[in-house]
């Protein structure tokens, strides 16, 4: 495996004042942003979760938005150039069934129930034990992935800027900080907005210029299927169960693995997306929330894989070792090559709202579980509102400080999505499987919920470090480690529930209302908004629509 501490030498860009103005003013907004949310700031509900306020469309903006960081643009990019338009997966089944299930199924308990946080719904369905269990490692992810985006920005920016790595940490740190420290969650969700906007800005004209360069669709296809075969423009091929392919799965760990518990443990019980949904008006704006940012993210794909086939056809040994490009220098590659002065300050300027956006979401959720979960209900309880809010204040300082602490470990993965996949197993898998069995099945324990937590979290790590590092089974790639793993941490965790419930005693009856599929609370009732008899308000028809279109995007790359 390669080390990634420094991108290639040769990708220093040739920004001008041009360029540096658009990058000034953007920062400019994002401040200003930050200082007009502070003014709504009164109480913790309005700091943590804007107060239950926003509309759908502002919400589901801001959901696609925190997940379209930077490490996935560089880390989906990377995907494409190493492994080619199986990357497809990662949007197709991997986000678009799990989103729908999460605006369908799961945001009527999420909401209705009025928690504050994904881990606080653990606490109402099972005991203080799978609360604590769970904020804590939803705490200690967040600021592990926030830290992978500190990373990415450092070395992107030393790379293609020559800003010193401190010097772009402490700038995009400050300004992350800044804004979410004034405004609190509005703060991060309208400057996620914004950003989503500029970093289409940026993409877009990269993905045009570089099919150019690549002499279209039938060119790109040609000069990759010459170079790495058939299978690496096929979506399918090569996935038959003993064949081999890039991506070093099969279509059942494809299918298991990523859309299944890896999807489904990501886009169901991640905070940082979750939290763009509870910020909504009403309950039917937060089903709405990641129905509506569904639609783009079906689309997003091609944002992010098209610049990194095109990088693997111009650069035929990209992330080889006798090539200086990694396939974390897809992008930044492209940008040098392909972008005037003018474009290529929207793109820079894209890239590091892509960064601030991904950073942001983690950082705010991670000050929202820190506060509510762990020190408000285990440490210094009963205290006034104003309280919570300057601690949640002092803690995104500490969560900023502490993600620019674990930005380094990234740094032995030549491809950062692999990393952030790896973490995905670890944490989130085990959560969803919790959550899956408790929402489904009244007989769950209250016990099940802390040792099924614990068990998935324990066989994934052991099969990526044991079975997979050790060679105990071989598994051709770390992202087919990945799949695999989160397979074994959602049986293990299922298994462990089952078992322990069948031993121990169940929450009554009256007490998981609301909390269970089939049970209804009066939290979850509410008469319907007017006009929301209109289609685009209807969660069903969006949710179905979604399904629909993003199975129609697969067949042009089915064969």
């Amino acid at each position: 495996m390669q080390n990634t501490t420094n991108l290639a030498t040769g990708l220093r860009l040739p920004v001008n004042a041009l360029d540096y103005a658009l990058m000034a003013i953007y920062f400019a907004v994002v401040l200003g942003i930050g200082f007009a949310a502070r003014r709504s700031v009164r109480t913790s509900l309005d700091f943590f979760l804007s107060g239950r306020s926003l509309p759908a469309w502002i919400t589901g903006l801001a959901f696609v938005s925190a997940n379209l960081a930077a490490t996935e643009i560089l880390g989906m990019a990377a995907n494409s150039a190493q492994y080619g338009a199986y990357t497809v997966h990662w949007y197709w089944i991997g986000a678009i069934p799990a989103m729908v299930f999460l605006g369908l199924v799961m945001m009527p308990f999420y909401y209705g129930s009025k928690v504050r946080s994904v881990p606080e719904f653990l606490l109402l369905r099972f005991d203080r034990w799978a609360h604590l269990l769970s904020s804590a490692l939803f705490a200690f992810a967040a600021v592990l992935i926030a830290g992978v985006n500190l990373y990415a920005l450092a070395i992107v920016v030393e790379a293609l800027l020559g800003w010193p790595q401190w010097l772009a940490v402490v700038v995009a740190g400050f300004f992350v900080l800044a804004y979410i420290t004034l405004g609190g969650l509005s703060s991060a969700i309208y400057n996620e907005v914004l950003q989503f906007f500029v970093i289409l800005a940026a993409l877009i004209p990269l993905t045009a210029l570089g099919l150019k360069k690549a002499g279209g669709w039938g060119g790109l296809t040609d000069s990759l299927t010459a170079g790495h075969g058939h299978h690496f423009v096929t979506a399918w091929g090569g996935t038959g169960i003993g064949s081999a392919n890039p991506l070093g799965a099969n279509w059942l760990t494809i299918v298991l693995g990523l859309g299944f518990v890896l999807s489904f443990g990501y886009w169901t019980t991640n905070f940082a997306e979750v939290q763009r949904a509870l910020s909504a008006k009403n309950l039917s704006a937060a089903r709405r929330t990641p129905l509506i940012a569904a639609y783009p993210k079906i689309f997003i794909v091609f944002l992010v894989m098209i610049p990194g086939l095109v990088a693997a056809a111009l650069v035929p040994g990209i992330g080889t070792s006798g090539s200086d490009l990694q396939y974390n220098d897809a992008i930044p590659y492209l940008m040098q090559e392909l972008l005037p002065n003018g474009v290529l300050g929207v793109a820079v300027t894209g890239l590091l709202a892509a960064f601030m956006a991904g950073m942001a979401a983690n950082v705010s959720s991670f000050n929202t579980v820190f506060t509510n979960d762990i020190w408000a209900r285990y440490v210094v309880r009963g205290r006034e509102d104003a309280y919570y809010v300057r601690f949640g204040r002092l803690i995104t300082v500490i969560g900023v400080l502490v993600s620019i602490g674990t930005a380094f470990l990234a740094s032995s993965f030549s491809n950062i999505m692999a990393y952030l996949q790896t973490l995905f197993s670890f944490f989130n898998v085990p959560m969803f499987v919790v959550f899956v069995v408790g929402m489904f099945w009244k007989r769950a324990s209250v016990r099940s919920g802390f040792w099924g937590l614990l068990a998935g979290t324990t066989a994934a790590m052991v099969n990526y470090f044991v079975v997979y590092k050790q060679g105990i089974v071989a598994i051709p790639t770390d992202q087919g480690a990945n799949f695999v793993s989160a397979i074994a941490g959602f049986a293990a965790g299922a298994v462990v529930m089952v078992a322990v419930s069948l031993f121990t005693a169940p929450k009554p009856d009256e007490e998981l209302r609301g909390l269970v599929y089939g049970t209804v609370s009066p939290g979850m009732a509410e008469p319907p908004a007017a006009g929301d008899d209109a289609w685009y308000r209807r969660p069903a028809l969006l949710g179905w629509g979604a399904l629909i279109l993003a199975a129609a995007c697969y067949i042009p790359f089915s064969f």
